[in-house]
């Protein structure tokens, strides 16, 4: 569900970089908005990031291995959040593959290959973005 008419919005902040993703109104979205902000050690797949957010309940709402550039996606079997932005170790063409089935949760606004500038990065933060509130 949104507040006053707009979707929730996340800022996920990885070396340099800073991007801001839009959610989806589903269960998932919403347990990964309530547990919010994380932070942690960055794994990179490819060109996929992913990182731990324990205490999210996955309710499999999107369950698929077809994702594109700039979805985020929750994998309740290890807990983690993961931000597409190209190609990754299984993918057949452009677009990216998960390793197992995820969660869409949300899709990055802007352009997600950004992500690339921070592949040497060692951590990485996602908050949540008050409704209202806007930060330039």
């Amino acid at each position: 569900m949104t507040t006053n008419g707009s979707a929730k919005r996340i800022r996920i902040k990885v070396g340099g970089i800073q991007l801001e993703a839009e959610l989806k109104g589903t269960r998932t979205a919403e347990e990964l908005y309530r547990a919010l902000p994380a932070e942690g050690p960055l794994n990179v797949w490819g060109e996929e990031f992913y990182f731990k957010i324990p205490g999210v309940k996955d309710h499999r709402e999107t369950a698929t291995t077809q994702v594109k550039v700039g979805d985020v996606a929750f994998w309740g079997a290890g807990q983690v959040l993961a931000i597409f932005f190209g190609r990754t170790p299984m993918s057949m063409g452009a677009d990216p593959v998960p390793a197992d089935r995820v969660n869409v949760v949300g899709r990055v606004v802007g352009d997600a290959a950004a992500l690339r500038q921070a592949m040497n990065a060692s951590t990485i933060r996602v908050e949540r973005i008050e409704q209202g509130s806007s930060i330039g």
